[in-house]
């Protein structure tokens, strides 16, 4: 049994960590500021700007196919790549990216949406929540109906990221008896949607809530088959899933490392308060609590890799991995005192940003739940693939 990188893993992970850190972390100080005044911490052209340096670098594409220019990583060297992401606070990603969905486009639609997304020419968002449908994706209710060539929806969604600045967005729309029957479209923006963001306790991210009212869809945007969009829904969360957890082991790595300097150059009452016992808990809880969600979502990536039902280890490491980094932001900042909870620091904005983890793609009690039932009803063992 081998726990250890490859060459070429630690390489790959080696080389975005010199990116991260030469490119992206000297704009945090910068993306505070404009917090602080309400403005977006990384404007779209600074995204695409910065997107460019890191394929110069080398990144581009990372989960993208070669035959449409990307790297085609395993599973477990994207996970590497977003635990470096996640080790700042600055929304960036590395470009190259469509939805994986997005590959079961017909040539036309692989023309008109996948190529210019792949090349930062368009900018599309996965539209499948609704106001009364969450993680219970089977409640949706957005409808689309036939008219002659075409289809027109009808309906809400919300907390959908990107959904303000999209130009187009895959929407999954009931066309039958029950969401179980729903279709994937790609609904331009000019087609006549419209989005307003939704204010959130994370600012560093701004979910929309997208309004369709009669927008007309041609016959010819419909992704994959008619009555296949809940299945292209469940392939698109199952990798968030993982990714999710990915950063979270990257946010709580940076937090944990803030919170042993401080606690080692900070003194009161004539020492260091990483003497005191009550700090040395903290930390050492937290490295406990980083390790098992860092193999916990090696472990899935691997299964990913491997061509194995990704579902049910997919749930135990974002499940694990969502509470734990709120428990180490936590503890950071408790370790820092007042000195964290102001907005010179990224770590009051972490406190705020990794909450919504915990609900995204699924909240815990969905993962508990999934967990519980794969058990029950035999569908896993105890022990996952060494049972």
């Amino acid at each position: 049994m081998d726990f250890g990188l490859t060459d070429e893993q630690r390489a790959v992970r080696d080389t975005a960590r010199a990116f991260v850190t030469r490119e992206v972390v000297p704009l945090e100080a910068e993306m505070l500021r404009r917090e602080r005044s309400g403005a977006p911490g990384l404007r779209r052209d600074e995204l695409r700007e910065l997107q460019a340096r890191a394929r110069a670098f080398g990144f581009w594409g990372m989960s993208t196919p070669e035959e449409y220019g990307g790297m085609a990583l395993p599973a477990v060297t994207q996970s590497l790549l977003w635990t470096e992401l996640g080790r700042t606070p600055v929304p960036f990603r590395f470009g190259g990216e469509a939805d994986n969905i997005l590959y079961e486009a017909s040539d036309a639609q692989r023309a008109a949406y996948l190529l210019p997304t792949i090349e930062g020419e368009r900018l599309g968002c996965f539209a499948l929540t609704e106001p009364e449908a969450g993680s219970d994706a089977a409640g949706i209710r957005l409808r689309a109906r036939r008219d002659g060539g075409d289809w027109v929806l009808r309906g809400e969604k919300t907390f959908i990221t990107f959904g303000d600045e999209a130009d187009y967005a895959i929407v999954i729309a009931v066309t039958g008896s029950s969401a179980r029957e729903a279709t994937a479209f790609l609904v331009d923006r000019a087609m006549g949607w419209t989005s307003r963001p939704i204010d959130t306790m994370g600012s560093w991210h701004t979910p929309a809530l997208l309004t369709f009212d009669d927008v007309r869809v041609p016959a010819s945007n419909v992704l994959g088959d008619v009555g296949g969009g809940f299945d292209l829904a469940m392939r698109w969360i199952v990798r968030g899933r993982y990714v999710i957890p990915s950063q979270a082991v990257g946010t709580a790595e940076r937090c944990l490392r803030m919170a042993i300097e401080h606690a080692n150059t900070r003194v009161t009452f004539g020492r260091p308060i990483g003497e005191r016992q009550a700090i040395q808990w903290m930390i050492a809880d937290s490295e406990v609590e980083l390790e098992a969600a860092r193999w916990l979502t090696l472990r899935c990536a691997w299964a990913v890799d491997q061509g194995a039902p990704a579902r049910h280890p997919a749930a135990v490491a974002k499940l694990y991995g969502a509470g734990m980094v709120n428990r180490v932001v936590d503890r950071t900042l408790q370790i820092f005192g007042g000195m964290g909870y102001t907005r010179d620091l990224p770590i009051e904005g972490w406190y705020r940003a990794v909450r919504v983890l915990r609900v995204l793609e699924g909240t815990d009690e969905i993962q508990r739940m999934i967990i519980s039932r794969d058990l029950l009803r035999g569908y896993e063992k105890i022990g996952g693939h060494l049972a």
